[in-house]
C-alpha cells in the first residue's frame, strides 16, 4: 500500500547498496557517503540488528557500525542509532512496535553481518521488515552488507549450515527485497575470498568453486547470481534502472549460462 501511494505521489524508491565486506573500511565509507549525498537533511541513519541477533554481542556487532557512520557521516550532520530487534520473539522482537519505531524514521537503513538464515526467520513477514519495505518505498536508501546481502535475495545461500555445520549444498528462500522489481536473485558476498590460501578454496563465500558450481545448477532458470568481491559494492537505482560499481575488486552477474565482471566505475541495465 505504501508502494502504491508513494508511486501515486511521484515518489521513487531509495537506492539499495550492496557490500561484500569492509562496512567499516573505506570502500564501505565511500558507499556511505554515495547514499549520504543524494538524502535529505537531517540524515537519519538506523543499524537494524536482525542479522546477528543470534550473537551475544550483538549490541557490539552493529555498534561497531553505528561508531564508524558517526564519524565517516559526521559532515552530513547523520544521527545514527540501532534498532535492537534481535529475533521474532522475545522482549527484543521484530514484531515490537517500539523496538522498530526508529525504522520509520530512517534516511538510512544498514544491515550487515551475522547469519542469512537466521535473519530471513527473524525478519521474514515481521513489522520491522514492513517498516524496511515503507520507507524504502518512500525513498530511504538501504544498505547491506555480508550475510544481509545473502538474506535479501529471492535465494539465500546457508553459509553456516553447509560450510560449518557440513549440511548438503542446498538454497533457502530469501527476503526477495527485489523481486517486486522483477529482479529474481541469488546475492554471494566474499566471492573473492581467499581466507583459505592454497589448501582451502573459500571463494564464493566459502563454498569454493566446486560445490559453488553444483549450487548455481540448483536455481531455477531465470535467476541472477550477483557475486560481490570483498570491499566492493553494487549500488542500485530501481528508478533509473541500472547499477554501478564502486570498489577496489569486481562484480560478477551470472545468468542463463553467461559470466559478466563489472569492475570499479562500470554501470550495467538491471535488465
Amino acid at each position: 500500500d505504501v508502494a502504491r501511494a508513494a508511486a501515486r505521489d511521484g515518489r521513487h524508491p531509495g537506492m539499495v547498496a550492496l557490500l561484500g565486506s569492509g562496512e567499516t573500511a573505506a570502500a564501505g565509507g565511500r558507499l556511505f557517503e554515495s547514499l549520504a549525498q543524494g538524502l535529505p537533511r537531517p540524515l537519519r541513519v538506523v543499524i537494524l540488528e536482525t542479522p546477528a541477533g543470534f550473537e551475544l554481542n550483538s549490541a557490539r556487532v552493529a555498534g561497531r557500525v553505528a561508531d564508524y557512520l558517526r564519524v565517516r557521516l559526521a559532515n552530513y550532520g547523520a544521527d545514527v542509532i540501532q534498532a535492537p530487534a534481535l529475533r521474532r520473539d522475545g522482549p527484543r522482537s521484530t514484531g515490537d512496535p517500539l523496538i522498530t519505531e526508529p525504522l520509520l524514521h530512517a534516511s538510512m537503513i544498514f544491515a550487515g553481518p551475522g547469519s542469512p538464515t537466521y535473519a530471513v526467520r527473524h525478519l521474514a513477514d515481521s513489522l520491522a521488515w514492513q517498516r524496511v519495505l515503507a520507507r524504502h518505498a518512500l525513498g530511504a536508501a538501504l544498505a547491506f552488507a555480508s550475510a544481509a546481502t545473502i538474506a535479501i535475495g529471492r535465494f539465500a545461500l546457508p553459509v553456516y549450515e553447509i560450510f560449518k555445520a557440513g549440511h548438503d549444498p542446498f538454497w533457502s528462500d530469501g527476503l526477495d527485497l527485489l523481486g517486486p522489481s522483477g529482479l529474481s536473485l541469488a546475492i554471494v558476498p566474499h566471492w573473492n575470498n581467499n581466507d583459505g590460501g592454497a589448501e582451502l578454496d573459500t571463494s564464493r563465500c566459502f563454498m569454493g568453486r566446486e560445490r559453488f558450481a553444483a549450487l548455481a545448477a540448483g536455481l531455477p532458470a531465470g535467476t541472477a547470481i550477483v557475486g560481490l568481491d570483498e570491499h566492493t559494492g553494487l549500488v542500485i537505482d530501481l528508478a533509473a534502472g541500472q547499477a554501478g560499481v564502486m570498489g577496489p575488486g569486481c562484480v560478477t552477474v551470472l545468468r542463463g549460462g553467461s559470466e559478466h565482471s563489472f569492475a570499479e566505475g562500470a554501470t550495467f541495465g538491471l535488465d
